[in-house]
């Protein structure tokens, strides 16, 4: 009965006439997002969190949250219909959609994206419910050693699942854990690593680093490449699906969500992880295997109900445990910080509208989406041919000027820049910014729940390990790493992820 009355109060809050007109321009600037390759839902949130200020706490995150979840939606049409996919979730939708398209049927691939998103987002909305309260409860029980370890095993997580080398992985939350020292210690008062800059004394804002990395850095490399947008057909017709499809369907759909729903929740994890996880699943469980990468229509039912089951499960740990398990979720705990919420489980029982009223959100911006999709298929198509180089200039713009709000310092634009080159520079060298980013939010509270954690314990390090289910985390964050060490599997993991 609990669970009902609190998805009543989620409705009387997500049906209010200023969260619906917010969710709606979340979805729809969401899946513009998505069709524009090149921008993104972390440079996009990044961007808007200084417009956020002004906003309820309620409407800025179910209208940030819309610009994740709809980005997942407009992704796949670019991948459908141009072989260019918006959202790197959407690559694997690419293998299957566009050879469809090739096949004239590019309505019925957007009808199955369409379609297996919104039964993906609705079960994963309901997850969601149903799983936050008592996650939630448990993390009321958790004291500064269990907080500590619970980060430590996130940041393995991130770390283990990050495409690429192993070492560069460890690097790059070893460079987030550094910039997030930057600043006056608070327990001292001492500076550290500002150079003597009074710039750099109150640390250095996240939405600076994500907008350089994933902004500008990603601006810089779409320059170098000049993508062929050319659309296989004009106009899309046949947006409905024949009881045979449905029936071909629906089982990767199934295995599709329930894969995702549990990806989605680990650190590290998220929709670009699930949507490969569930192709290759599908690929070898499909009877219809043969026909994958020659547009078999379960290639793009899978993968497309994985990510966004995927992109709305990894709310869960950022909701309940205020643990961002990817950089969108780190972005969200900024907006909640920027609005004086403390993100963590006691935020469902200081501020029940904004908790069940943000889940609930989710359900009604993925009926928005369907709604919106498939009728509007005809501007996501004339937005898709808007080229790259007057684009830009506006995203550029955008960028200055929300970084610029935030302190109304030009010395904050520079250094977005300068992390717009490191951005540049890690895309170059293959090092993924992702786990950085994850250092860069975790390390302040790592920092905080260690020094509380080593005070209440009298410096005593055994505390981490006495205590049980601070000692159960480390032990599964140690285990982690060793295996993921060993030979054979990193080398089998490192060419998973060449294949992805």
């Amino acid at each position: 009965m609990e669970l009902f009355s609190n998805l009543a109060l989620g409705l009387e809050t997500a049906l209010s006439m200023q969260n619906l007109f917010y969710c709606l321009v979340g979805v729809f600037v969401g899946t513009a997002v998505g069709v524009l390759p090149g921008l993104g839902p972390i440079a996009t949130i990044a961007m808007l969190l200084p417009a956020t200020f002004g906003l309820p706490p309620e409407s800025a995150l179910i209208m940030l949250a819309g610009i994740y979840y709809g980005a997942q939606y407009g992704g796949s049409t670019t991948a459908i219909l141009v072989n260019l996919p918006g959202e790197s979730s959407s690559v694997v939708t690419a293998l299957d959609g566009y050879q469809m398209a090739r096949n004239g049927q590019a309505g019925k691939a957007l009808a199955t994206a369409a379609i297996s998103s919104f039964f993906a987002g609705t079960v994963a909305t309901i997850l969601l419910a149903v799983a936050a309260p008592p996650l939630a409860d448990l993390a009321l029980e958790f004291g500064p050693a269990e907080y500590f370890s619970l980060m430590v095993l996130g940041l393995v997580a991130s770390v283990v699942l990050a495409s690429g080398s192993l070492l560069k992985a460890i690097g790059m939350v070893l460079l987030g854990l550094l910039l997030g020292v930057v600043g006056t210690d608070v327990n001292s008062g001492s500076a550290r690593y500002t150079f003597d800059m009074p710039e750099l004394a109150d640390g250095i804002n996240f939405v600076i680093v994500a907008m350089g990395m994933f902004g500008i850095g990603e601006i810089i490399r779409n320059l170098e490449h000049n993508e062929d947008r050319n659309l296989v057909m004009k106009k899309v017709t046949g947006l409905m699906l024949n009881k045979e499809d449905f029936k071909r369907i629906m089982w990767p759909v199934i295995r599709g969500t329930g894969l995702g729903s549990l990806l989605g929740i680990l650190p590290g994890g998220g929709a670009m992880l699930a949507s490969f996880a569930s192709y290759s699943l599908e690929k070898k469980v499909s009877k219809n295997s043969a026909n994958f990468g020659k547009g078999a229509i379960e290639g793009v039912a899978a993968p497309e109900a994985a990510n966004n089951a995927g992109a709305q499960t990894s709310f869960i740990p950022m909701l309940t445990l205020g643990i961002p398990s990817n950089p969108v979720m780190a972005l969200m705990i900024g907006a909640m910080i920027i609005q004086g919420i403390q993100p963590g489980p006691a935020v469902m029982t200081e501020q029940p509208g904004l908790f069940w009223g943000l889940i609930v959100s989710m359900w009604v911006g993925n009926l928005f989406l369907v709604v919106l999709n498939l009728p509007m298929i005809g501007i996501w198509v004339r937005m898709i041919m808007v080229p790259y180089q007057m684009l830009y200039p506006a995203i550029l713009m955008f960028c200055a000027i929300g970084v610029f709000s935030l302190n109304n310092s030009t010395f904050d634009v520079y250094l977005m820049a300068l992390f717009g080159l490191l951005g540049y520079l890690c895309a170059k060298l293959e090092l993924e910014p992702a786990p950085m980013l994850l250092g860069f939010i975790i390390g302040p509270m790592m920092e905080e729940y260690l020094r509380r954690a080593l005070l209440l314990s009298r410096a005593d390090p055994m505390v981490f390990i006495e205590r049980p289910i601070s000692g159960v985390m480390l032990g599964l964050a140690a285990a982690a790493m060793i295996v993921v060490l060993l030979p054979s599997l990193r080398k089998k993991r490192e060419e998973a992820f060449q294949e992805d």
